[in-house]
């Protein structure tokens, strides 16, 4: 029996890459610097695996940004646009990359960065290939062998990890027309197999290819590409062994593909379906070794060592132990680095931590369980098995997480309170007589740029170097100077800036009973992008206002409009680790109740436009479309009972970020908020067709900028956005403004993306007159 894990975190225990690669971008450090930091955090996490036990420990798991662009460069898939900054002598291949993630503006070039969205139904995103018809690829960067060489050297034996290639193409787009994007595969295998041969070359004997595509719906040209790609690959390289690595669900109707390629070992997530084993273990070929999935790499909670064994021996039983590896249900990039680190009493007790487990101690998991199941007599390993099902149990049983009064009331839900009192359309008439606002109303998605200093009066605060009073007085002197400055400069509904936040998720929760939170949990999003998500341990509840006090404020200094801003239900419920021992949508429910009641509270203290944000839901949707409904339902309805109990003339928006709308459009519409703000500016406003082949009704803002770029666009580039968007969404029914929020953006670039938006506006307004509209 052996034990692996399908990658480990890349950021560093303490963030040490993403304070390196902002250097890098901010001219502080050399390229070498960073280069030092990349080794000494893969040197780390290939020792920490071998010392936990691990047999089968990854290597070209670590990225600068993301996994898919590194392949992207690996197999030379650089967009045209970026060819001037490929072949200026003075870029280097990673100047290169960062680009194509970031976009570029410098040397009197303005190239738009690739496109972002989500990878499958996590909170990472990943930079989404771009293909073009009869698309080339050539073996680019070498990067990936020297990792697997790097490894060598520091004298491990590492299996290579490699985006399969039919997950690779399907993960990409086409930018034109005229061609499917699976049939470029007799492009990119040779490509491939250049890098297999380079990597066979240096001594690797392992590879292990990432195709989460097979727990996903199939058509039968995909499948087909699968059974040719791995019997080419089998035949090519005779000695390898591969690896299929599947997750975040079960392979079901795919179930005899996957066993039938030929291939040496298949990993199954028997997180996310343990039921799949049962039909798998009843067909599996003699020669196939099975990765079993156990300890969870996308939440925090502890194995369940009595369980997981019970799936190891029949397992064993079956088809023997040595065709059995233990591991992770799929990489550990989703989960926190160390539990160790947290020694903060007040924010995690001990009570409660000890039913954790971050990425450092899912290695010992998978580790005991290889040891135990081998030694079950062993005293340490014994004592092991003891204090886990002693925590199991504890958390099982414990009156921290049930609250009586917070299940009466989910239970007491009425049909009435999911929907407002009048439709769309009269409310618009209600609102605009309200609000009066202008054609093209302009707004911002929420937060402004958080600086250095906004941070450090966090951290004393926290600290008790600075006191509640002197903490207050500081943020609302940084509130007044963000609402004058968007009233200097023309905005129509302006925000309070979120000075006071942390985190759209975090602050959140840190006011919600049934919240607790790490110190140091912190996870990858995007990019340096790192998110610390809340952990849902019980019953949710809202004990006092969480937000009335600052948008009181804000609107008390201002004549203009303010919009209160939350973060919605299911973006709560997504952006954090749940509690796994309740239905989800309970979950969701219950967080949606905590909102209403302060969706209500802004509404009486004269809070006219209040957002509630929900970028997660389509995130959230089940892999599979068969299950898709199910999940809708209690999403829409759990936005709807957050947002619900307000007058005709209370304005409700929402925001929705790097997704695809077009195959739950309906959905969308359900939710019934007055304005929806999406992101479109990467996409040059291709999300809204399926607005508009809907005849979306309600109001719209797409975004006129990246945000996630550090380029500023010009008044022309954002008119003629809006113009495309004009096109295809009636005038009256957009609104403008930019992808998402600017807390991570520098003040700099905000102010002149905002001026140049409200340039834009100003055009259209004389284009588009209010009779036209």
């Amino acid at each position: 029996m052996q034990t692996q894990i399908l990658g480990y975190p890349r950021i560093g225990a303490n963030r040490e890459l993403k304070k390196a690669c902002e250097n890098y971008w901010a001219g502080k450090i050399e390229l070498q610097a960073l280069l030092q930091t990349s080794r000494t955090i893969t040197k780390q996490n290939w020792a920490l695996q071998q010392a936990a036990g691990i047999d089968l420990i990854p290597c070209n798991d670590f990225s600068f940004y993301d996994q898919v662009l590194d392949f992207t460069l690996s197999v030379g898939a650089i967009p045209a646009r970026f060819n001037t900054v490929a072949l200026n002598k003075k870029n280097t291949e990673l100047d290169l990359y960062f680009a194509m993630a970031r976009g570029f503006q410098k040397d009197n070039l303005d190239i738009t960065a690739m496109e972002m969205t989500k990878w499958f139904d996590t909170n990472y995103h990943y930079i989404v290939p771009e293909f073009v018809k009869n698309q080339e690829f050539k073996y680019f960067s070498n990067s990936i062998v020297n990792e697997f060489i790097a490894a060598k050297k520091e004298g491990f034996n590492p299996k290579t990890v490699l985006i399969g290639p039919i997950t690779y193409l399907l993960l990409g787009k086409e930018k034109e027309e005229g061609f499917d994007r699976i049939d470029l595969i007799q492009n990119l295998l040779p490509v491939y197999f250049e890098i297999i041969q380079d990597l066979i070359n240096h001594g690797a004997n392992t590879i292990q290819f990432d195709e989460p595509f097979l727990a996903l719906d199939l058509d039968e040209k995909s499948k087909t590409a699968y059974r040719e790609v791995y019997k080419k690959i089998r035949k090519e390289f005779p000695q390898l062994t591969i690896q299929v690595a599947t997750y975040f669900d079960g392979l079901k109707d795919n179930t005899a593909l996957a066993i039938n390629l030929p291939i040496d070992i298949l990993h199954l997530d028997l997180v996310r379906d343990e039921n799949q084993l049962d039909e798998i273990l009843n067909q599996f070929p003699s020669q196939l070794k099975l990765s079993l999935g156990l300890v969870d790499g996308r939440n925090i909670w502890k194995n369940d060592f009595q369980k997981s064994l019970s799936t190891i021996e029949k397992v064993v039983n079956k088809i023997g132990e040595k065709r059995v590896i233990i591991s992770t249900s799929c990489s550990l990039l989703h989960s926190p680095c160390d539990l160790d680190l947290e020694t903060n009493e007040k924010n995690l007790p001990t009570t409660i931590k000890d039913w954790f487990a971050f990425a450092k101690q899912k290695l010992e998991e998978v580790a005991f369980l290889k040891n135990y199941f081998s030694n079950p007599n062993d005293e340490k390993l014994i004592q092991q098995y003891e204090a886990n099902q002693f925590s199991i149990n504890n958390r099982k049983n414990s009156q921290l997480i049930h609250q009586t009064q917070v299940k009466e009331r989910v239970n007491a839900i009425k049909d009435e309170d999911y929907n407002r009192a009048n439709s769309f359309e009269q409310r618009k008439i209600v609102q605009q007589n309200v609000l009066n606002l202008p054609p093209f109303p302009t707004t911002t998605i929420g937060s402004f740029p958080q600086t250095q200093e906004v941070r450090s009066w966090r951290a004393k605060y926290k600290k008790g170097e600075l006191s509640a009073e002197e903490y207050d007085v500081l943020l609302k002197q940084e509130t007044k100077r963000t609402i004058e400055w968007q009233e200097e400069i023309g905005i129509d509904v302006l925000v309070h800036g979120e000075y006071e936040r942390n985190d759209m998720v975090e602050y959140f929760g840190e006011k919600i009973a049934g919240f607790v939170f790490s110190k140091n949990g912190w996870v990858q999003s995007y990019g340096t992008r790192c998110v610390k998500p809340p952990i849902i341990f019980g019953d949710v509840y809202r004990p006092v206002p969480m937000t009335v006090y600052w948008s009181k404020y804000a609107q008390s200094i201002t004549e203009q409009k303010v919009k209160g801003m939350l973060t919605g239900p299911v973006t709560i419920l997504q952006w954090s680790f749940v509690r796994d021992d309740q239905p989800r949508s309970t979950t969701c429910k219950q967080i949606a109740l905590a909102i209403r009641d302060e969706v209500s509270d802004l509404e009486k203290a004269g809070i006219k436009i209040i957002q509630i944000d929900e970028p997660a839901i389509r995130e959230g949707l089940p892999l599979r479309k068969d299950e898709w409904q199910n999940y809708l339902k209690w999403a829409v309805d759990s936005f709807k009972l957050a947002s619900s109990n307000v007058d005709d003339s209370t304005q409700i928006h929402t925001h929705m970020c790097y997704s695809e709308f077009n195959d739950i459009i309906q959905n969308i519409a359900d939710l019934d908020a007055d304005v929806i703000t999406i992101e479109c500016s990467r996409s040059q406003m291709e999300l809204l067709n399926a607005f508009s082949d809907f005849n979306y009704p309600n109001d719209i803002g797409p975004g006129v900028y990246d945000i996630h770029s550090p380029r500023v666009p010009s008044k022309e580039e954002m008119v003629d956005l809006i113009e495309k968007a004009a096109k295809v969404i009636p005038a009256d029914q957009l609104w403008v403004n930019p992808d998402c929020g600017l807390k991570t953006r520098h003040w700099e670039e905000t102010e002149k993306a905002l001026i140049e938006m409200v340039a834009a506006t100003k055009e259209l307004r004389k284009i588009y007159t209010p009779k036209a509209i």
